[in-house]
């Protein structure tokens, strides 16, 4: 099973991360290339060489219409106050946490200099940016659109304020979609089939920002990182942001120590303070042997929902993480007919999914219970055909091998040669 290990013993942040999982892939420049023709508004991605404690890794810069934000305004008090009536969200205060800050001597200031604009953004521009505007898929859409929903939650309890009242500033907002964005762009690309993730250091002490002096973690990433493992270690500083907290909540589906899995790829993303640790968020990719894993079955009866209700429902639950999401026609009590929904999923995504069924559905009541799932080891290819390359999943064990040509390929041939999927699955 192909599974990626990220080690958070210095927090998590979305550049850091961004920059630690560039360094698995052999053509670093081709990558950075590709971020860059995404399509994000005014927004710049450029690798470098750091080294941290001896250890050299990537740094990874985003600059925003050519400037990449202070972060003096981070690290010092500014005496002048904002001229505007607008209370800033949690992701504004926070956004470049990306950077760990200092001891409480040198509070966080996540003041703007008025430089900058002050026009801002709410969670369906946000949509709008990323739906209409950039040039990825689907799937990588929608786990962008879930780590927004996930921190748009965290502000909407941090400031008690509805999700539709959350605004994100402009300079903010396209940093914090620049690093969700290419964290997940680069999750999809490396095709893997688990996402493991070490207990976070989310540092100590103690922030300023507009609304006064909070506690580390932020309000926002420890609202994130409910049912998360977490601690504070000894650096002084904030290490987690809510941008990295909720990259992390959406993604990894076990929190806890390195499995048993042969690396073959290591890498180590730098941010820019300096402590006596390494400031670098590491990431080993590899193949574990696991055979087994647990996971939960939800599932719920309803009689009283039309079939495009249950339709929304579905696509509702697949993005709060369900790994598989069916239906099964039944009838219930006096012979009604209704539908049986059957979600599965691991325990990282339960309590999302959870929300998302009473939010979506009718039902008023679900069943749940742990089950023991045998999956074969998984690892993606590429074959040559007569008709061109293609990418295949090769599952084996159990004293079998199975290949499963991806069918978004299979269906760009067949239209590009004009032939049938029969056709095409006869020289396979």
């Amino acid at each position: 099973m192909r599974t990626l290990y990220i080690e958070c013993s210095m927090g998590a942040a979305g550049d850091m991360l961004t920059a630690a999982l560039l360094e698995l892939f052999e053509d670093k420049e081709k990558v950075v290339d590709e971020l860059n023709s995404l399509g994000i508004p005014k927004v710049r991605f450029e690798s470098s060489v750091m080294s941290k404690c001896g250890i050299n890794g990537t740094h990874m810069t985003v600059t925003v219409d050519g400037e990449e934000e202070d972060e003096s305004m981070h690290d010092h008090h500014h005496d002048h106050e904002h001229e505007h009536e607008h209370e800033h969200d949690e992701e504004e205060h926070h956004r470049h946490h990306d950077h760990p800050h200092h001891p409480d001597h040198h509070y966080h200031d996540t003041g703007y200099a008025h430089h900058h604009t002050h026009s801002h953004s709410s969670l369906h521009d946000i949509e709008h940016i990323v739906r209409d505007h950039l040039g990825i898929c689907n799937n990588v859409t929608q786990d962008i659109m879930s780590i927004y929903g996930l921190i748009a939650e965290a502000e909407s309890a941090a400031h008690g304020k509805p999700v539709d009242e959350i605004h994100f500033h402009e300079v903010g907002t396209m940093d914090a979609v620049a690093d969700i964005t290419a964290c997940c762009y680069l999750i999809d690309k490396l095709k893997v089939d688990k996402i493991v993730a070490s207990p976070v250091c989310v540092g100590s002490g103690r922030v300023k920002c507009a609304h006064g002096i909070l506690p580390v973690p932020a309000p926002a990433t420890a609202y994130i990182l409910k049912d998360v493992p977490s601690y504070a270690g000894d650096i002084r500083g904030e290490l987690c942001t809510p941008t990295g907290a909720a990259i992390l909540k959406h993604f990894v589906s076990e929190f806890g120590s390195q499995p048993v899995m042969k690396v073959d790829k290591i890498g180590y993303g730098m941010g820019k303070k300096d402590f006596e640790a390494a400031n670098c968020v590491r990431v080993f990719l590899g193949e574990t042997s696991d055979i087994s894993e647990q996971i939960f079955e939800i599932n719920f009866n309803v009689d009283d929902m039309t079939g495009e209700e249950i339709g929304f429902a579905t696509d509702k639950i697949f993005e709060a993480g369900a790994r598989d999401c069916f239906t099964t026609p039944v009838y219930m009590k006096k012979n009604r007919p209704g539908v049986l929904v059957t979600i599965i999923c691991d325990g990282g995504h339960k309590e999302n999914i959870i929300n998302a069924v009473f939010k979506h559905t009718t039902t008023i009541g679900i069943r749940e219970k742990v089950v023991q799932r045998c999956v074969l080891d998984r690892k993606n290819v590429k074959l040559s055909t007569s008709y061109g390359e293609v990418n295949a999943k090769v599952s084996t064990g159990y004293a079998v091998t199975k290949t499963k040509v991806e069918y978004d390929d299979i269906s760009k041939i067949c239209n590009d040669k004009d032939i049938s999927v029969y056709t095409f699955k006869e020289e396979l």
